[in-house]
């Protein structure tokens, strides 16, 4: 059986020239690196998925560079979308690329950069069911809706026909 993959996308703001300031340097401020003993200060915001990998990611680096700080705050896609259309973050990390429509509310130039990949996967445990239980899209679609209601039912059979299936209920969680 194939998984769905649900890709990562972080929508990247592109910066105009140099200026020196006082405390962190926004990249919007900056085209390049920190001018000498200052910081750079890059603040993103979107999907909740990517966020736990973000986070040793922002830390590996720091600890490489630490004039550079970085602040993501996981609040969910259609809030990275919001806040990097608006210009509030540097990046916005979404579970999809922004929709043609998004991205011509946005001023400036966005650049798309797929940043990691999921899958949802499903688990069972039913007792006298050896690994490897074959579950057709059909299966998994009337699972979940509720027209599948219990282990034995024909369309699970048809897929798994050497496996003895128990007359017990499916429950999801």
């Amino acid at each position: 059986m194939r998984f769905p993959a649900i890709p990562f996308v972080a929508a990247l703001a592109l910066a105009g020239a140099c200026q020196k300031s006082e405390g962190p340097v926004k990249p919007a401020e900056s085209g390049g690196p920190a001018p000498a003993g200052k910081t750079v200060a890059l603040t993103g915001a979107g999907a909740t998925f990517p966020a736990p990998l973000y986070i040793k990611w922002v830390s590996e680096y720091h600890k490489a560079h630490p004039d550079i700080e970085v602040n993501y705050q996981s609040i969910g896609s259609g809030g990275g979308i919001k806040q990097i259309v608006e210009r509030t973050v540097d990046f916005g990390a979404s579970d999809a690329p922004m929709k043609d429509d998004e991205l011509a509310k946005a001023s400036g130039k966005l650049v798309h950069v797929p940043m990691t990949i999921g899958a949802v996967v499903l688990a069972y445990n039913v007792p006298g069911v050896p690994q490897g239980l074959k579950l057709t899209r059909k299966a998994i679609t009337g699972i979940y809706l509720g027209t599948i209601k219990k282990w034995n039912d024909p369309e699970l059979a048809k897929a798994n026909p050497d496996a003895k299936l128990p007359d017990s209920d499916i429950g999801v969680w």
